[in-house]
């Protein structure tokens, strides 16, 4: 997998960075997406990398060429790019450096389904415009002000690269690609942790850098004294779920739950987690397909493509509850030091995503407020999210049913 030879432009210090280190990022980033165009051409072996049309899935060149125009989008061709947060949305916008690129590459715009039929360019293409992009984009930061509205678009556009390339590697998954990258291994376990009592400030402070309009405004919580996991729940803990009848009992899930259950079963044969080919009741061994090989999970190993249902239906059958999004920040927060673990799989919460009091959607309109009470707050980090990514401040946000993603959960006594 590529990694950058400088640790400090893939830290979470990133969202302070200046000019200098934001190009060096930017580059590294491009980089990165290179890398992965380069591994699904190797594992498809076509100009196209023409995919089957799933509703999790993107066709990878539409997923590469949309991060090339976002970035034209709301820096080379946005005349306000300057203003920050308080660029209007539609702000004038000069020509693409491609024609078509709305048509194609505009996300809110390009119906889903669409994106499968259009007339897109091919890997040659898609990689100059990747380069031709990243080029404006460098020559117009070098002629910015050092200031966070300046940099705002900046930085905006490389978190958002970011997202994209993980998900180009959850994509992988989804199509058993062999992609040179290997999840973590067991970790230490320890017992769950008392967190006491406090009043915290949740989200990110106005205090310079850049934030996700969804972080904002902070604001003071009462957090009463909990008990949360010190790691992700792991397949030893998960596999005793599944053996005492997990999947087969409806009192364990909720309604919606246990409808998408049921469909599953129906369909798949579902009796465990995505890409789960063995979960044993004797033996107590998973195998799980990673990146098109079936391996044997460690028993230590985070459970991982597990969706919010599962996650909810484990901690009723052990008679405890998902975290709330307030308590697994200020674990992240408070707890490090005694043992609290994260980053290896995205944490499902027991938070429906909504806004924070005082929220104002950014000029990125379409990034949090539209899938308000509708998706779940996950927290943390997966092993192929970039360092830079990895703020105990951000949430990301999923529909309840997706198990994709490198997701897995914590619980809480109730």
């Amino acid at each position: 997998m590529y990694s950058s030879s400088s640790p400090s432009i893939d830290s979470p210090a990133m969202r302070h960075a200046g000019r200098e280190l934001l190009s060096l990022a930017l580059m590294d980033a491009r980089n990165h997406s290179l890398y992965l165009l380069s591994q699904y051409q190797q594992a498809l072996g076509a100009t196209q990398l023409r995919v089957p049309m799933l509703p999790e899935l993107n066709p990878p060149l539409w997923e590469l060429g949309h991060v090339g125009w976002f970035q034209e989008w709301w820096i080379g061709r946005n005349l306000q790019r300057h203003c920050g947060p308080a660029c209007p949305p539609d702000a004038a916008r000069l020509p693409s450096i491609v024609p078509d690129a709305d048509r194609w590459w505009d996300s809110s715009q390009v119906p889903h389904d669409s994106r499968w039929t259009l007339d897109l360019p091919d890997l040659s293409g898609i990689r100059t415009y990747l380069l031709d992009t990243l080029e404006l984009t460098l020559e117009l930061l070098d002629q910015a002000a050092d200031d966070d509205d300046a940099l705002y678009f900046y930085r905006l556009a490389l978190f958002h690269e970011d997202m994209h390339g993980e998900a180009l590697v959850y994509m992988g998954q989804t199509l058993g690609l062999p992609l040179a990258l290997q999840p973590p291994g067991p970790g230490p376990q320890r017992e769950p942790l008392l967190i006491p009592a406090t009043r915290w400030q949740l989200g990110s402070a106005d205090a310079g850098g850049f934030s996700f309009d969804n972080e904002r405004q902070q604001h003071e919580v009462a957090v009463p004294e909990f008990e949360i996991d010190a790691q992700a729940v792991n397949w030893a803990q998960f596999v005793e779920f599944v053996d005492d009848g997990g999947y087969d009992r409806a009192e364990l899930w909720q309604p919606a739950g246990w409808q998408w259950l049921q469909e599953k079963i129906a369909t798949e044969g579902r009796r465990g987690p995505r890409y789960v080919q063995q979960i044993g009741v004797a033996s107590g061994a998973v195998m799980q397909t990673r990146f098109g090989k079936p391996m044997r999970m460690a028993g230590g190993q985070s459970a991982m493509h597990v969706s919010w249902w599962e996650a909810d239906a484990w901690c009723r059958w052990a008679g405890r509850r998902l975290a709330a999004e307030v308590e697994w920040e200020v674990a992240a927060h408070t707890a490090a030091r005694r043992g609290f673990r994260w980053g290896e799989v995205w944490e499902w919460t027991g938070t429906t995503f909504g806004a924070y009091p005082g929220f104002a959607a950014d000029p990125y309109r379409d990034y949090s407020e539209p899938w308000f009470g509708t998706h779940k707050v996950l927290r943390g980090a997966s092993f192929a999210t970039r360092a830079r990514m990895k703020n105990p401040k951000y949430r990301n946000f999923y529909r309840p049913e997706r198990d994709d993603i490198f997701a897995g959960f914590r619980s809480c006594a109730l």
